[in-house]
Parts: structure tokens; C-alpha cells; sequence
């Protein structure tokens, strides 16, 4: 009877500390209505990011589709029921592309707040390099090509229309299917050194045309040096076309 009465005291004594330990684990006596499932969290965050990326796409004119996917959260996390509407708010980054965190708040009787991450993929149809390109390529059309990528990963920054690369050149070698992005590409020259040229020199009340030799590269609009080939004079003129130069009177 004493060994039983032990046993017994013993028992009660583990079931208090297992009752003390309980709360550490997310755990406690009251039922699992007095929780928030980590499914309504995610559900929360899925609407939220939803809304936040759509009114995003729409304030920015960016086309394209999207996929949003919120991480996983512990099945044992327990946050005690919230006697209001849930909120929820974008952490970071400023913007919701690529890796977010949201912020979801129970603002009741019992406050919490907790941070979930998510990942934003944007898709739109992006400039790719068709072949492998040489350093100072001239992009032309057999050059470059559009396809679908993930623009939240292209910190880089990206094209989307070949007008924005057509004409241009290459600053370093390019790989078939890399993306093109604006560091890529600078203005190609319309004049090079030892071209010939038309000097047209324009005023209110003459229009000449000389024939020149430029004396350095030039893009358009850039001023360059010319040496005028009547007179041999050299001049300074503005790059207007290829093999064209004006000099404003």
C-alpha cells in the first residue's frame, strides 16, 4: 500500500511537469478552438499578397503573370484565437516581387503579431541574346529574342521590347539565352574614325554640304572632331545620322 501511495505521488508529480512543459511547445489545456491554425495564417497571407501584387500590376502598367507561394509554416505553432479580423502588411521589400514577408497581426484582446515568408514570381517576356555575341555586336534582329522569365530574380534589371536593343552594341561577350539587361548595351557609332562624311552646315539662310573625314568615333548626337577636306580646317560637329555631321550656324 505505502510502495502504491509512492507510485501514485510520483505520477502526479510528472504529470504537473509534463502540464508545465506543454506551453513551451505551443500547447496549453485549452481546446484547439482557442487557436489560430497556421492554415488560416497562410490563407490570410495568400489574400493579402494576392490583392497587394494585382493593385501593384495595375498602378505600374507592368503586364504579366504571377505565382505566389507562402512558405510552410510549423503544424505545432499555436497562436491563441483572435477576437478581431486578422491584418496583414508587406514587411519587405518595398515592393512584392520575389522574396516577401508579411506581417500578420491580431490586434484583440490578446495581441500577437507574427511574420510569414512568401515568394512572388512575376512572369513576362524578357530580351535574350539568340547566339553567342561578340563584344561591340551591333544587335540586329537574328540577334536577340523575347521568352518568359522571372523578373522578381533579375536584379539586374532586363528589356522587354527589341526596340530597346536594335542598333545597339554590346559591351561584353554575351552567351546564348542570357538575359540582356541595360548595363549590356551603350549607343553604337554612327561615325568611326576615318570615315568619310557629309558636313552639312545649316543656318537660317544656308544649307551647305561639305565632304569631311571624321577624327574620332561618334554616337548620335555626340559632337565629334571633322576635318573638312576642302579646306582642311578642322571643326567640331554634331553627329546626326551615319555618315552624316552638322555644324549649327
Amino acid at each position: 500500500m505505502k510502495l502504491l501511495t509512492t507510485y501514485s505521488r510520483r505520477l502526479l508529480a510528472q504529470c504537473q511537469a509534463f502540464c508545465l512543459i506543454l506551453p513551451c511547445f505551443g500547447y496549453s489545456a485549452a481546446s484547439l478552438a482557442d487557436i489560430t491554425p497556421p492554415e488560416q495564417l497562410i490563407g490570410v497571407t495568400q489574400g493579402f499578397l494576392e490583392f497587394t501584387v494585382e493593385d501593384y500590376l495595375q498602378q505600374s502598367a507592368i503586364p504579366g503573370r504571377y505565382e505566389i507561394q507562402v512558405n510552410d509554416l510549423d503544424s505545432r505553432l499555436r497562436m491563441p484565437q483572435c477576437d478581431r479580423e486578422l491584418t496583414a502588411s508587406l514587411e519587405s521589400p518595398a515592393k512584392p516581387l520575389g522574396r516577401v514577408t508579411v506581417r500578420v497581426r491580431c490586434e484583440g484582446a490578446t495581441p500577437w503579431t507574427i511574420f510569414i515568408p512568401a515568394q512572388v514570381k512575376l512572369y513576362r517576356e524578357v530580351l535574350i541574346a539568340s547566339r553567342p555575341l561578340k563584344r561591340s555586336t551591333v544587335l540586329g534582329e537574328g540577334d536577340i529574342s523575347l521568352v518568359e522569365r522571372d523578373v522578381g530574380l533579375l536584379s539586374q534589371g532586363y528589356l522587354t521590347e527589341p526596340e530597346q536593343a536594335l542598333g545597339k552594341k554590346v559591351t561584353r561577350p554575351v552567351q546564348p539565352d542570357q538575359i540582356l539587361t541595360p548595363t549590356f548595351l551603350q549607343q553604337a557609332e554612327m561615325v568611326r574614325k576615318g570615315d568619310q562624311v557629309q558636313i552639312n552646315v545649316r543656318s537660317n539662310k544656308i544649307n551647305v554640304h561639305m565632304n569631311g573625314e571624321a577624327l574620332s568615333d561618334g554616337t548620335e548626337g555626340e559632337q565629334i572632331r571633322v576635318r573638312n577636306l576642302s579646306s582642311q580646317r578642322v571643326i567640331k560637329a554634331r553627329v546626326a545620322a551615319p555618315g552624316v555631321v552638322e555644324v549649327a550656324m
